[in-house]
């Protein structure tokens, strides 16, 4: 019973979604969150007096929707022996328009930070939501004399968070005592840049580094500047204690530049799940253009794979409805499955073309 009541990550942000679109003219939505170690017995005692001073709702449609929900709860709770040791989520209620209604009970990837009940016009899924954003953080930062673009990689996804611009002017060809104090005045202004791509860095990235999520700080750009950059001491110390050592080369800013970036470090970030995705694209590519018969794609193919086991990698568009259905066939029959999203470059390529369901081949199978 209490294997059941488990979702994983990939479950809670779908599970999230759905709760979401959920609206109440009235407060009837019933949110109940359980930690660890609080006794059901307890749980249920609480309902039951809630329960009894529902006669106190004076609008007969609102009564009869909260005491449904509560009785939902209740009924489903009683069947449950103990509290799992990540906790308990409850979320019940009726669409008082359509009439639908929902009563979920599940056990979280991670422990249930508080005890909370309350019945809203929406469902409270704050206490879930810090559950299904990706845990190791990259920081990101390409930096030139006059350019710099700040972004993240959040697991699979890449999200630029800042581009910056200055203004540095081009060699003053005077000579003398001119030329010196021209270059003097350069070299400032590279340097006042330099301070405030820091100051963002140090403003954009703090946040995540409080949440202890921020893991690493890879930094790139052309030629020297980059280096420049993290020698002259501008970045924060905790910060700079991230850096990650190797510094990239890298030709582009804003969004290509940080994919670019990302691509040439993916030696170093192999565990992170966006390089993972972008190499298994890359592997799909290359068989395709080959015509070697190490791909498979089309619903019923790539699911005959599945069952016969010759599928290594399966790729799925991880917006596709059944996406999680895919991932639990993936894992039945060995396969590494691999969730595409939209951050990926040809991932909308492989959702129109294939469906966005494709594999890798362990061995030819025609």
């Amino acid at each position: 019973m209490l294997k059941k009541l488990k979702v994983d990550r990939h479950q809670l942000k779908r599970i999230i979604q759905e709760l979401k679109k959920w609206k109440a003219p009235a407060t009837v939505l019933l949110t109940l969150y359980i930690p660890p170690g609080r006794p059901i017995s307890d749980v249920l005692s609480m309902l039951r007096q809630e329960y009894a001073i529902t006669d106190n709702i004076k609008l007969k449609r609102t009564r009869a929707a909260v005491q449904r929900a509560l009785a939902a709860a209740m009924e489903r709770l009683s069947k449950i022996p103990k509290t799992p040791e990540n906790g308990l989520a409850v979320f019940c209620g009726e669409d008082m328009d359509t009439k639908n209604f929902i009563c979920w009970i599940f056990s979280p990837p991670e422990k249930v930070p508080v005890y909370f009940y309350r019945t809203d016009k929406y469902f409270h899924t704050e206490f879930l939501e810090d559950m299904v954003t990706e845990k190791d953080l990259i920081g990101l930062i390409i930096v030139e004399r006059d350019a710099a673009t700040i972004g993240l990689l959040k697991g699979s996804r890449l999200e630029v968070l800042k581009e910056l611009e200055g203004y540095v002017p081009g060699k003053h060809h005077k000579g003398g005592q001119s030329q010196r104090r021209f270059d003097r005045i350069i070299e400032q202004m590279v340097m006042e840049f330099y301070k405030k791509v820091a100051e963002y860095a140090k403003k954009l990235f703090e946040p995540y580094i409080n949440q202890g999520k921020l893991k690493g700080i890879l930094i790139g750009g052309p030629a020297y500047a980059k280096y420049d950059f993290l020698e002259g001491d501008y970045l924060d110390y905790r910060l700079k204690k991230l850096v990650i050592p190797k510094l990239i080369d890298v030709a582009y800013q804003g969004e290509a530049g940080l994919r670019e970036m990302v691509r040439k470090a993916s030696d170093i970030l192999k565990d992170i799940a966006y390089v993972d995705a972008y190499n298994a694209i890359e592997e799909f590519k290359l068989h395709l253009v080959k015509d070697d018969g190490m791909i498979v794609y089309g619903i019923e193919e790539v699911k005959n794979a599945l069952q016969m086991g010759a599928v290594k990698t399966l790729l799925i568009d991880e917006n596709r409805e059944d996406a999680l259905e895919w991932i639990e066939l993936a894992k039945k029959y060995g396969a590494k499955p691999t969730l595409i999203s939209d951050d990926i470059p040809e991932a909308q390529w492989l959702k129109k073309t294939f469906g966005g369901v494709v594999g890798i081949l362990r061995y030819r199978i025609y």
